[in-house]
């Protein structure tokens, strides 16, 4: 008899998975990053914060819907599947398996590597610059490597490590928030620092679109919570609530966090990339417990990589399983004692390799001249790009639903995602080389994907 999965999980269990997926490591790494974009200035920044998370509840509204009419089916490539078909479908699944899941993954290692030599520096008093040289290059490779292997050898342990970290992550955001607001308010450096502008030239709609498109990948992630939509008690009610409330309780732990921020150093301090947020986090508890609360971050990055790891073993793996990729034989291959597809993994663990060195040669050293775009925000741009046929698809397609969730939430979420298109195209430089990039990418798969059919 065939195995079905069970309805197993409550409304408030899903709330608690949709925050668990999307709250990582993105808002720390994001919210350093928009303060130096935007010269400190808070208020760009912090519109940012919100703006960005009402495109991900009506994107995720959107996908919610979709869960509940195709409730058997899970995941980005299977959603454009039955909206559009499979050769869209296909090209959905290159794009994540080659690009998309590949560069969060070498990001999040890099920044694993970051928070633990930060938390090193300030617990045994080393001198390692955390950004850049040998030691960070080094711990990058071995937490890729590592994560590899404990999903590969052990994904029962690797599954384990991902729930032991979810809470821990919460704990210095809403320390740091409700603290920072706190301190900030009592000495007055929060509403002095609101009411300065920035240093930069910029102006504060251009500061605002640089801000956003960082925005997305703090809020990356949401996607993978529909895939959940078969194992939820009243999925139909359910999903789209859990989507809902867990993204509202995301949204208003990041602003709350980088409010947070704000009160715990001046402007000047907050704008350099160099001290910024651990200024900030010193200020705020002192060394000691400053030390502490970066050793929770770092577990938050680790707890992130493995989640994404986890994933990127399985990109390829989902490309063989419907004959389509390269070489689907192997890549959909099981090895028997450990349950994976170990072709797959491989594969993940080398497309996640290449693009952290990508991301480090381009952003932290900067080297490749032109090429040197940001593929810590670019892909996950691109997917939101992506969205947009199966948006319009959906809409076509579902006659059975009301105005509200045929088109309002649908359209709120076209128009969203055309935002956040427009928004990088307007503050990214390297936009032009990475479509460039991201073309040769696509044509690799075009060929790939012709050979198959004249195999067959």
């Amino acid at each position: 008899m065939e195995q079905k999965l069970t309805k197993k999980y409550g409304l408030f269990t899903a709330i608690a998975m949709v925050v668990g997926i999307v709250i990582g490591s993105g808002v720390f790494f994001k919210a350093q990053t928009i303060l130096t974009a935007t010269g400190g200035d808070l208020v760009p920044g912090i519109l940012a914060w919100v703006f960005g998370g009402i495109i991900m509840v009506f994107c995720a509204l959107a996908f919610s819907f979709m869960a509940t009419k195709y409730e058997k089916v899970s995941g980005i490539v299977d959603y454009a599947e039955e909206t559009i078909g499979k050769r869209y479908a296909y090209f959905v699944g290159w794009f994540v398996a080659t690009i998309y899941m590949p560069s969060i993954t070498g990001v999040l290692a890099w920044l694993s590597a970051r928070y633990t030599i930060e938390f090193l520096n300030s617990a045994v008093g080393t001198n390692i610059n955390s950004m850049v040289g040998l030691w960070c290059i080094l711990l990058t490779l071995v937490y890729l490597i590592a994560t590899y292997f404990l999903n590969v050898l052990s994904p029962k342990l690797a599954g384990k490590f991902q729930v032991s970290v979810t809470v821990i992550k919460l704990i210095p955001l809403i320390l740091m928030g409700v603290v920072g607001i706190i301190v900030g308010l009592s000495n007055g450096t929060l509403v002095e620092n609101f009411a300065v502008e920035s240093i930069k030239s910029e102006s504060r709609l251009m500061l605002f679109f640089g801000a956003l498109t960082a925005t997305a990948f703090a809020y990356d992630g949401w996607i993978i919570a529909t895939s959940i939509n078969a194992e939820i008690k009243n999925a139909k009610r359910n999903l789209p609530l859990a989507l809902t409330i867990g993204s509202l309780i995301v949204v208003a732990i990041c602003v709350l966090y980088n409010i947070g921020v704000a009160g715990g150093a001046t402007v000047g301090d907050l704008a350099n990339e160099k001290i910024g947020t651990g200024k900030a986090f010193t200020n705020i508890f002192g060394g000691r417990f400053g030390t502490i609360l970066k050793l929770f971050v770092a577990l938050s990055c680790l707890g992130t990589l493995n989640g994404l790891m986890l994933a990127s073993t399985r990109t390829m793996y989902a490309l063989a399983a419907r004959g389509t990729g390269p070489c689907p034989k192997v890549f959909s291959r099981i090895d028997e004692k450990t349950n994976m597809p170990i072709a797959s993994s491989v594969s993940g663990l080398l497309f996640a390799t290449f693009w952290f060195l990508h991301f480090y040669a381009s952003q932290l050293i900067g080297l490749l001249g032109p090429f040197g775009f940001d593929s810590s925000e670019l892909p996950i741009i691109t997917l939101y790009a992506f969205y947009i046929p199966i948006y319009i698809s959906f809409m076509k397609q579902s006659k059975e639903f009301g105005i509200v969730k045929r088109f309002v939430i649908p359209i709120l979420a076209v128009a969203g995602s055309i935002f956040m298109v427009y928004a990088a195209a307007s503050s990214h430089s390297g936009v032009v080389y990475y479509l460039l990039t991201f073309a040769i990418f696509m044509l690799v798969g075009w060929l790939v994907d012709r050979k198959n059919k004249k195999a067959a």
